[in-house]
């Protein structure tokens, strides 16, 4: 598992992250204090306070964790 901080500013945002994050096998949780959602779903990341950085958790590895973070990486805080 590996963790991120991501921020998603708009409802584009929102919708676009779900369209990538649906493509893969793997979970993605969001995490925003004691709120944990499944990244897959939109009404959830809605319920999260969108207006600070949320913690990505992403349960792959290797090759496609390496695949998902290049293609999300418009959204995630360095």
């Amino acid at each position: 598992m590996k963790t991120f901080d991501l921020l998603l500013s708009s409802i584009n945002d929102v919708k676009d992250f779900v369209n990538i994050v649906s493509k893969y096998d793997f979970d993605v949780d969001l995490t925003s204090g004691r709120y944990v959602v499944d990244a897959k779903s939109i009404m959830g990341i809605f319920s999260l306070d969108l207006s600070k950085p949320i913690d990505l958790n992403i349960h792959a590895d290797g090759a496609a964790l390496d695949n998902v973070m290049q293609i999300i990486s418009k959204y995630t805080i360095d």
